[in-house]
């Protein structure tokens, strides 16, 4: 970001006519303006460039959508955002430094389902305290999983898969692109829903599951739309059922999990900026602006929408009761079905 107090005057000839001097002055007007609307006035935020930490690694789907957000809201509100990458340990690493930094309206973290209302239930302890270290600011998008089978398997639908599990308890085997995700939790909401028992298989990743449930190592998983859509497209796997409460649009004729007998099922990926704690109300509100009016933009739209995604936005007190509602939800299932990492 420039500052216009950066630029030097020139400093004219002693025999330099008043039109030359004239013409350097308006050209330094000029330049200043040019930086226009990326200076700050003193006490307007922001000030200097605002961080955004992606608690995954870049190229992932967490990242080309905080990538896509923060590109936007910069250029509508010529804001300088750094995106910083702070992977691991399932996105508490990265949520942890934000809820560490400084309340001072420069670090935003892009939140997720696993970090802020699965890993808080599941895992017996937390760096950070998702419920009472981290300010809602912003709903981003959501992503439902897709239920994939190989291309050949005898299941046509949701229901010939539950049958085949009860005829076979604990013989079908169910891929974990990893533990303690959105996948995989979905995976145990519709077991214990189902009463069915399977063995599930974890993997360090979508790409190693995805290529074991294609050499029928598994028989079946809950993928993101990024890592099966192509395969579906290519007629490698069959989608069977989809977790968000509507169908998704790049997948119109594969029924939800609810319509196909499970009413209410519903599970999906979402993003949600957050802040640290005593984060300001104004500068929060102006986070929340920006985010929502990104989120109107066609190719904003046309992105998400391409990818799976559900543009989302709305209020700070709607990004907070939905974080609530979600993290009371995932809370009762992991409690009521018992699920661990073991």
């Amino acid at each position: 970001m420039m500052n216009t107090h950066s630029i030097q005057p020139l400093q004219a000839p002693a025999a330099s006519r008043p039109g030359r001097r004239a013409f350097a002055a308006g050209a330094l007007l000029a330049l200043a303006l040019a930086a226009g609307h990326a200076v700050a006035q003193p006490g307007e935020w922001p000030a200097k460039a605002i961080r955004m930490v992606v608690p995954y690694t870049p190229g992932g789907g967490t990242d080309v959508v905080t990538r896509l957000i923060s590109e936007r809201v910069a250029n509508l509100n010529r804001w300088v955002i750094v995106v910083d990458n702070k992977p691991g340990a399932g996105g508490n690493i990265g949520l942890d430094a934000v809820a560490k930094s400084a309340a001072d309206g420069y670090t935003f973290g892009m939140g997720q389902t696993a970090n802020l209302a699965i890993n808080p239930a599941l895992l017996p302890s937390m760096p950070f305290n998702p419920r009472t270290d981290l300010v809602p600011v912003a709903l981003v998008a959501s992503q439902p999983m897709v239920l994939v089978v190989p291309a050949d398997s005898p299941w046509k639908s949701l229901q010939d898969l539950i049958q085949a599990a009860k005829a076979q308890p604990g013989g079908i085997r169910q891929a974990l692109a990893s533990t303690g995700t959105v996948g995989h939790l979905a995976g145990e909401m519709l077991s214990f829903k189902a009463g069915i028992q399977v063995l599930n298989v974890p993997y360090k990743g979508a790409s190693p599951a995805v290529t074991d449930l294609l050499g029928r190592q598994t028989h079946y998983m809950f993928g993101t739309p990024q890592a099966v859509y192509p395969l579906i497209k290519g007629q490698r796997l069959r989608a069977l059922a989809v977790t968000s409460a509507q169908r998704l649009p790049i997948l119109p004729q594969v029924p939800t999990v609810a319509e196909s007998g499970f009413p209410g099922f519903e599970a999906v990926d979402w993003k949600l900026i957050v802040a640290p704690r005593n984060t300001a109300a104004g500068i929060a509100q102006k986070m929340n602006a920006a985010v929502n009016q990104a989120l109107q933009d066609p190719g904003v739209l046309k992105q998400l929408q391409s990818e799976g995604s559900t543009p989302m936005g709305g209020s700070l007190q709607q990004a907070q009761a939905y974080l609530q509602k979600e993290q009371a939800g995932w809370a009762a299932l992991i409690r009521d079905a018992k699920i661990t990492l073991e």
